[in-house]
């Protein structure tokens, strides 16, 4: 695992494309129990080259429950974007992630990681990747039908404060699926 590591953290196959140049972002260990699928890092996590490392991050921190200790630690959480480099910066936030990461790689990581119970697909680019056709229409329905997915996947939106009119648009999601979040979480995080 550590030597497939070293090697993503060396990928410049899609260099010609980042504003900021390669910086893959990606963590995880033999023993990581959960895994979280998200979309690319941010500026600030491609400053800092830790993933989650702002204030999605946070966020996501908080629906789960656990603290950075936990976490960040690749024997309990493993962390793998659909793009593991910052994609450059759009009209309306950052640009969509890479594509050519989750073929190049998530294969090779994951044959890695045995131990997995639980997947968390944050966003509609790892949901709409992973799940294929039985995602929903839209990232909103995913979300409400989360129970499908149990007890491989959980889907969830993106962390971004930006999403706060989403999540106080649709208060289900903190009264149902976020408890339900941390109480798998918690079977696996003891």
């Amino acid at each position: 695992m550590k030597l497939l590591l070293q090697e993503i953290s060396k990928c410049t196959v899609c260099s010609e494309y980042l504003d900021l140049g390669p910086r893959p972002i990606v963590s995880g260990g033999l023993g990581s129990k959960i895994i979280i699928i998200g979309q690319a890092p941010g500026t600030v996590v491609h400053r800092t080259g830790i993933p989650w490392d702002d204030k999605s991050g946070e966020n996501l921190r908080n629906w789960m429950g656990i603290d950075t200790s936990v976490f960040y630690d690749a024997d309990t959480i493993g962390l793998i974007p659909m793009g593991f480099c910052y994609p450059g910066k759009g009209k309306s936030g950052d640009l969509p992630p890479r594509k050519e990461c989750a073929p190049l790689w998530h294969d090779r990581l994951l044959e890695n990681m045995k131990q997995v119970k639980l997947t968390i697909l944050v966003g509609k680019y790892a949901q709409d990747y992973y799940l294929r056709d039985q995602s929903k229409r839209t990232l909103t329905e995913t979300v409400k039908n989360f129970e499908e997915y149990l007890p491989n996947y959980f889907v969830l939106p993106h962390p971004s404060p930006r999403n706060n009119i989403w999540q106080a648009k649709n208060e289900w999601f903190a009264a149902e699926v976020l408890p339900r979040l941390k109480k798998e979480i918690h079977k696996l995080v003891k």
